[in-house]
């Protein structure tokens, strides 16, 4: 056999592999790239380099089968072929796990105002991805060692159901395996989705990702927690957004027992009913509590989280205006008695006259 002459021959057939895909490349780049396209410019970029392995790997493919070679060396570059072919048929499927993703996110974005639905779905699409990268490189892997004669048997038991149960009764008790199954539990059950706001050990923030093993949150200075995924299934916290992003919020106001309570109540109505910020929905003032001053409560509905704390803090800032225009007596006061010793009294002490001031 011409050594030479099949080195020849399959660099020909890649070089001719390359040089016909290029201009193919080349026009789906450009009819991709249009601003309408996001999800045709997800397949260019992720399936890209896929599909070229699987255009030269195919040419290469039909050289092997037409060109005459001894039984040895044949056997050799069908085995590494046969392989590469596998690793790339497993790369194509990993990459097209992303292409998915981006029609999930593009149909369903989550920047909409009514976003509870688009967040179940990326959230649990997500989850589901990740799950599928784990199975599809342990089927690859095992696959891979089927290949081979000398580890033939384990690639067989990874495939095996019983071989996949032991290996991950094997590994239940380790911080890994509980974080995987923790994944799929709240993939299935979410208690959490992507952008929900939640309160974490008194840190207020939102879901930014949730990975197959940890969950990063986004808290409000814009600093990152990230938590294993399990603490979402073992430790208590606040879902603000549960079951719909629409949140009350609340202004506590102290005032003196003189003040008007129907005229700020009135006051606080309006101020909600012109703000951008409120749904219109709830907005009732209540005396909630009584002591050295009196507690005035003003709760107020928003349709997400982020404008309910705009409008608390317009609420809180206009109501004091208003105290400190209208009735500046109403603000808070710090009351005394003081005391006075009687003239003429012959001990020196005299009768305590109460003088009560502001």
């Amino acid at each position: 056999m011409n050594v030479p002459l099949v080195a020849g021959v399959l660099g020909g057939i890649a070089v001719g592999a390359v040089a016909a895909y290029k201009p193919l490349a080349h026009l789906v780049r450009r009819e991709v790239e249009r601003p309408n396209h996001p999800v045709a410019r997800s397949a260019a970029q992720h399936l890209r380099r896929p599909l070229y392995l699987a255009v030269l790997l195919s040419a290469l493919e039909v050289a092997l089968v037409s060109l005459p070679l001894p039984g040895m060396m044949g056997t050799i570059l069908a085995h590494i072929l046969g392989a590469a072919i596998l690793g790339g048929i497993c790369w194509l499927a990993l990459e097209l796990t992303y292409v998915l993703s981006d029609v999930v996110k593009a149909r369903y974005p989550v920047t909409t105002q009514d976003n509870l639905r688009a967040r179940q779905l990326n959230t649990q699409f997500e989850l589901l991805r990740r799950v599928t990268l784990v199975v599809v490189s342990v089927v690859g892997l095992a696959l891979f060692l089927i290949s081979f004669k000398a580890v033939r048997a384990v690639g067989t038991g990874l495939l095996a159901s019983a071989g996949l149960v032991a290996l991950l009764a094997g590994i239940a008790v380790q911080p890994l395996a509980s974080n995987l199954v923790a994944g799929i539990q709240i993939a299935v059950t979410q208690p959490i989705r992507t952008d929900d706001v939640v309160v974490i050990n008194s840190h207020w923030g939102r879901i930014e990702e949730i990975h197959l093993t940890y969950v990063v949150v986004r808290v409000w200075d814009l600093r990152r927690l990230v938590l294993p995924i399990s603490f979402f299934t073992s430790q208590p916290f606040e879902n603000w957004t549960r079951s719909t992003a629409e949140i009350l919020g609340w202004v506590l106001i102290e005032v003196d027992y003189s003040a008007p309570v129907q005229a700020i109540r009135e006051q606080f109505k309006d101020i909600v009913a012109a703000s951008p910020d409120w749904d219109g929905k709830v907005a009732v003032l209540q005396v909630t509590n009584l002591g050295l001053t009196m507690q005035l409560r003003a709760l107020m509905s928003s349709p997400d989280s982020s404008r309910s704390w705009n409008l608390q803090c317009e609420v809180r800032e206009k109501l004091i205006g208003f105290l400190q225009e209208r009735y500046p007596s109403a603000l808070p006061r710090l009351r005394t008695e003081t005391t006075q010793t009687l003239q003429g009294s012959d001990d020196g002490i005299g009768t305590l006259n109460p003088d009560r001031q502001n």
